[in-house]
């Protein structure tokens, strides 16, 4: 009988007794016959060894809101004197392995030296581009902040950083960072595995943040699917005044539909929230799927001008890029 390593709770409408799921929305399971499949018909990819970044060195804190792209999903946000990091990567590799397995082209957009002091750490999942345990060793080493995540994900992070302060909570759950300062953990369309027999055994979530300065939805990592978590994010949460949003590892589209945005469904998804403004984030910075590097950007100056969406409201980020979102035009463009 198998048993789940990471998590022991009550069955819910996500969680079956052994594995978290997608209610309601088109599965994620991938057999390896898939995988095969896809692995052996891969275009050459066309991207570089590396590419130029400008690094940012961030003030210690700030009132107003301020993002930093880092590379990939990870971000510094900085609101209302506290700062945070969502799905922290330092790290070469996105691979259980240090020689093995994809390689950033870009460096850092902030050298792990030149961070400010870290509060808190928002965890989506724990897929090797997410969940960096090298990092969150050096994190807790240098800064001890406190570590959010989705359920499960606790246990691999405290086998791996022994007195690590970490809460994990379940998908709508609200944590306080700080007072005045709090995480909603929001439903996302993906699914977990650190190995071969793992697969779900954590949860995954996206992280709604509301913070004096203004509001910032983590989206993490997402399919579509029929959209009802987003408009129930809407709902719940009201429209976020930045939303970070995904544009890459969507090819190919029969094996990553279900788990992966394009960059045309990541501004529907901005339409459906009502978000103010947003960033596009998971792309350029490790090659972990078919399309080639820059087409993520491209696909989504396509998809704002057929939207009608002005392109300043929701540029495609590059590592060391700063954005600044003053309190009283949040809501406005910039």
């Amino acid at each position: 009988m198998p048993s789940n390593r990471y998590y022991h709770g009550p069955v819910s409408d996500h969680f079956d007794g052994l594995r978290f799921f997608n209610p309601g929305q088109p599965t994620t399971d991938r057999t390896l016959i898939d995988l095969f499949r896809w692995r052996l018909n891969t275009p050459r990819s066309d991207w570089p060894t590396s590419a130029p970044v400008t690094t940012a060195k961030p003030e210690p804190r700030t009132n107003h809101l301020r993002i930093t792209m880092v590379g990939h999903a990870t971000l510094l946000i900085q609101a209302a004197g506290v700062n945070l990091l969502t799905d922290p990567v330092w790290s070469e590799r996105t691979s259980p392995f240090a020689a093995f397995g994809p390689k950033r082209v870009t460096v850092p957009g902030i050298a792990f030296d030149d961070l400010p002091p870290i509060d808190a750490v928002l965890v989506s999942h724990n897929h090797y581009d997410h969940l960096d345990l090298a990092t969150l060793s050096r994190l807790h080493a240098a800064h001890a902040p406190l570590m959010v995540m989705p359920l499960g994900n606790d246990t691999i992070v405290r086998a791996s950083v022994p007195g690590a302060r970490i809460t994990a909570s379940d998908w709508h759950d609200r944590v306080e960072i700080a007072p005045g300062v709090t995480t909603a953990l929001t439903p996302a369309t993906h699914w977990s595995a650190r190995g071969i027999r793992d697969r779900r055994m954590a949860l995954w979530a996206g992280h709604y943040l509301t913070t004096p300065a203004g509001s910032v939805w983590f989206a993490g990592d997402t399919g579509y699917g029929d959209g009802a978590i987003f408009h129930d994010l809407r709902n719940r949460h009201g429209p976020p005044d930045v939303a970070l949003l995904a544009l890459g590892a969507y090819a190919p589209r029969w094996f990553m539909a279900p788990q992966h945005i394009d960059p045309a469904e990541a501004v529907r998804i901005f339409a459906d929230v009502g978000a103010g403004h947003a960033l596009g984030i998971h792309w350029g910075t490790f090659p972990l799927s078919d399309e080639p590097r820059d087409e993520p950007a491209a696909l989504l100056a396509t998809a704002l001008a057929v939207s009608g969406v002005a392109s300043s409201l929701f540029p495609a980020t590059k590592p060391g890029e700063v954005f600044d979102y003053p309190a009283a035009s949040a809501r406005q463009s910039i």
